[in-house]
């Protein structure tokens, strides 16, 4: 009932109600973003969400476009703002995605979605992941976020898909709270972001 159901439900009330409450902020970083990075200050990429239907996900802009003598974008390290590295810290780079929440492409807790370059190389368990909603949190960021490896985050989205409830996501939120304000795992050991999936 609670995955099917109320799940959905709790999602649009209280993402409904965060954007709200954060539009000033949203407002500010939107125009510190817009003369710091140019283009646009938003983030939009393709990422597969429930049943691997693919979807539009939206972000702050945290790095800028700089590219090498060949036409090939910097490593992230590189081209990260310090304004960009600022909200990432606080975690205000995913504050656009409660829009993809109320749209229903997205959940308030489910796995990250990931590239769609990465479906092929999943296994058949790890497909898995695609059967709820991606989330903006998850247990996997509660439990390590960017800082673990690539087995232990499919593991732990793995983990969740199998045991969704109230309860659960409850403490999932409370959690990732406790996370944003400590900053733990928001970079990988050797990246200001995840390393890529290159498969089992």
């Amino acid at each position: 009932m609670y995955k099917s159901c109320f799940k959905r439900f709790l999602d649009v009330l209280i993402a409904s109600t965060l954007l709200i409450i954060f539009i000033p902020i949203l407002f500010v970083v939107f125009i510190v973003l817009s003369v710091t990075i140019s283009g646009k200050p938003f983030f939009v990429q393709k990422r597969p969400g429930l049943g691997g239907k693919i979807f539009k996900i939206l972000k702050f802009k945290t790095m800028n476009d700089q590219r090498d003598e060949h036409g090939n974008l910097l490593s992230d390290d590189l081209r990260i703002t310090p304004f960009g590295s600022l909200i990432r810290m606080a975690s205000l780079d995913e504050l656009p995605q409660l829009v993809n929440v109320i749209c229903g492409d997205m959940s308030l807790i489910g796995p990250r979605p990931l590239l769609p370059e990465y479906m092929p190389l999943y296994s058949c368990k790890q497909r898995q992941r695609h059967n709820v909603r991606p989330g903006i949190t998850g247990w996997a960021q509660v439990n390590g976020r960017n800082a673990i490896s690539w087995e232990k985050k499919f593991e732990y989205d793995l983990w969740y898909v199998d045991n969704v409830n109230f309860l659960v996501d409850m403490r999932i939120i409370f959690l990732t709270i406790k996370k944003v304000c400590y900053k733990e795992g928001i970079s990988s050991s050797n990246s200001v972001s995840m390393e890529k999936f290159t498969g089992n």
